[in-house]
């Protein structure tokens, strides 16, 4: 029976490069030049708790920053989707900060509702949570391949099929 595993992981080698990709973009940006702009990772604890915390001179700067950053990670193959921004903050020295959570892992209620959405098409699928991540078996790869083409048009989490056996 062919079978797949859904997760949710981020490639922090990846985001280190557009964290990187980003900064140089700002330095090279002449409405940025003289500002003061972070981009920055702040781990709490292991690496499933981490946030990315941007720093800018004001609102206007914030936008570009923030755009910079989504479009250097689309270019490393890191969806948007990846991370959870909040509301612009007041920072100190009349800056403004914006931290945005990092999705790191498939949350146990996500996982639940992506199971009921799995058996809620009818098709001859066996999906199962595996902590952080779900197992897929069915008897033909297609209505695998059909479950995968559902979850990513659904669920706003950053998903990757890994694990594909064809038995």
């Amino acid at each position: 029976m062919p079978s797949l595993d859904i997760v949710s992981k981020l490639n922090f080698a990846e985001l280190d490069n557009a964290i990187n990709n980003a900064k140089k973009a700002v330095m090279a940006r002449f409405d940025f030049r003289g500002s003061h702009t972070e981009i920055e990772v702040v781990k709490e604890g292991d690496k499933k708790e981490q946030s990315i915390k941007l720093t800018a001179d004001d609102e206007s700067k914030m936008k570009g920053l923030r755009e910079m950053f989504e479009s250097a990670c689309m270019k490393r193959g890191i969806l948007p989707r990846s991370f959870e921004f909040g509301e612009v903050e007041p920072a100190l020295a009349g800056k403004v900060k914006c931290t945005g959570k990092i999705r790191n892992g498939i949350p146990q209620d996500k996982a639940k509702e992506m199971v009921k959405q799995i058996k809620d098409t009818k098709l001859k699928v066996q999906a199962s949570i595996q902590g952080d991540e779900i197992r897929l078996s069915g008897k033909q790869i297609d209505d695998l391949q059909s479950i995968m083409a559902m979850l990513q048009k659904s669920v706003d989490l950053p998903l990757q099929f890994v694990n594909m056996k064809r038995d």
